[in-house]
């Protein structure tokens, strides 16, 4: 395809949607099972073979039968804390997790959708072996919304809540090794419309539905984010692309299954697929394109019930997107550089900030800058760092500090002490110098070297009475002596 009818998306024909999942930041979906992954030995392991079965129209989906057909035995590891009989389709599901359904509805609520009074759960047969049960279970809870773009409204055909897949470890000829860790992490489903007719809409329109996401609890990380585009252009069926996991990629994938499909048309060939994307901006085929065959009713569980005083609670406590939050840390005087590092942890900000209102420059260097200062200088992790200094100690330190029993200089030494293996309380022992105090060695100091400004003494003043007292009070004083 030449340049320039490589840009001409319109003449081509060419017509995308979004299929966005992401994993939520709960408990499993089913059961009762925290929701996180281990790289340790599994407690136990059992091999399986699974069949296709016929969904509700009566018969076996085509992409079903590719897989049955491959004859692959399945092993699956697990763990006794975080995988439990449900995992193993040995007892029935348990009611959908509600903290996984509140936080599909905000999503839902936060991109314009109408959610669903009633919904039927549904079982969509997979056999590949990435579920022991040999389907998905997948729940509609939201339709009819859209995200706004510079390219303008971008509609929202559907948000489900679905149920995660094992995670394949190894593969040898027929033999797949599964680990039950990530099975029935909850899934929101979300699907566009086939609206989007260039590469970077597309990229947009994936940025700005992200951006909405991840102000809900979401996980974080590689393989959280799952994002597949159903593309077509002119004379070819759609054609399903999994496997994106940045964005960045998507406009050179668009603009190589353009070419493929139109060499595909001078082939005579149409026919729409489902194909990964890789790396340098190809795709490869995986297996025949799905169809309604595979779905059928969720037998075990009751209809999903979604009732207005839920929704009319949700609304009210809608996360803020991040530029509401940018406008908000600026009117507390935080700096664009802090505003930075602490948009993404603004959570624990929140609660500091209550303790102590003063400084949110202090709050949010404590959680955003200074750990990642300390993990350098010991040479350790910053999650180990993290840890250490998680949200209670944090909350000690600023006590304390509220209290006067410590200064805001004392503040890095100190959790410097406890991110080194220190004892909070014992880091928190300093002998602080009353205010009487200080400005009694103030006036020794000024008396020593008289006619300086306020500002020259500091540095006389940090060097004789150390760099952990209370710099605001000692520059307060210094003014109303030498003024």
């Amino acid at each position: 395809m030449e340049k320039e009818n490589r840009r001409d998306y319109q003449k081509i024909g060419l017509k995308a949607g979004l299929e966005i999942h992401q994993q939520l930041d709960t408990g499993k979906l089913f059961c009762a099972c925290p929701a996180y992954l281990r790289s340790d030995e599994p407690d136990f392991v059992i091999k399986r073979k699974l069949h296709a079965v016929a969904g509700e129209t009566g018969e076996i989906d085509p992409a079903v039968l590719h897989e049955m057909e491959k004859g692959k035995e399945f092993v699956y590891q697990g763990y006794k804390d975080n995988v439990c009989l449900v995992e193993l389709d040995e007892e029935p599901p348990h009611l959908v997790n509600e903290d996984a359904l509140n936080e599909a509805l905000k999503i839902a609520l936060l991109l314009n959708c109408e959610p669903y009074s009633a919904a039927q759960i549904m079982r969509k047969t997979v056999i590949n072996g990435s579920n022991t049960s040999g389907f998905q279970r997948s729940v509609l809870v939201a339709h009819n919304g859209y995200v706004e773009t510079s390219f303008g409204k971008i509609g929202i055909e559907s948000i489900a809540l679905e149920e995660d897949a094992a995670r394949e470890i190894s593969k040898d000829g027929k033999m797949v090794v599964y680990r039950l860790d990530r099975l029935g992490i909850p899934l929101v489903e979300i699907t566009t419309k086939p609206e989007l007719h260039t590469p970077e809409q597309i990229k947009e329109s994936a940025l700005k539905i992200g951006e909405i996401i991840r102000a809900c609890r979401v996980k974080r990380g590689i393989g959280t984010i799952r994002q597949d585009l159903n593309i077509s252009v002119k004379g070819h069926e759609r054609v399903e692309i999994k496997g994106f996991q940045e964005p960045k990629m998507m406009i050179e994938t668009v603009n190589q299954e353009i070419l493929r499909q139109q060499q595909e048309i001078k082939k005579k060939k149409k026919i729409g697929e489902v194909r990964n994307a890789k790396e340098d901006g190809t795709t490869e085929f995986l297996r025949p394109m799905p169809g309604e065959a595979r779905m059928y009713p969720e037998t075990d569980l009751p209809l999903l019930k979604i009732s207005r005083d839920r929704i009319n609670s949700l609304k009210k406590r809608l996360p803020k997107m991040k530029h509401e939050i940018r406008d908000e840390l600026r009117k507390k005087r935080v700096s664009e550089e802090m505003i930075n590092l602490v948009v993404d942890n603004l959570d624990e900000f929140n609660v500091l900030i209550k303790v102590y209102d003063k400084d949110a420059n202090l709050i949010a260097k404590m959680i955003a800058l200074w750990p990642q200062e300390f993990a350098s200088k010991l040479n350790k992790d910053v999650l180990e760092i993290k840890k250490a200094l998680n949200e209670r100690e944090l909350e000690k330190v600023l006590e304390k500090l509220k209290e006067g029993k410590i200064s805001e200089g004392d503040v890095k030494g100190i959790l410097l002490k406890v991110a080194s293996g220190g004892n909070i309380e014992d880091a928190l022992k300093i002998e602080k110098m009353s205010d009487d105090d200080l400005e009694k060695k103030l006036r020794e100091i000024v008396k020593e070297k008289p006619g300086m400004r306020a500002n020259a003494y500091m540095g006389i003043v940090i060097k004789k009475l150390g760099a952990s007292i209370d710099k605001r009070k000692a520059m307060e004083i210094l003014q109303k002596i030498v003024k």
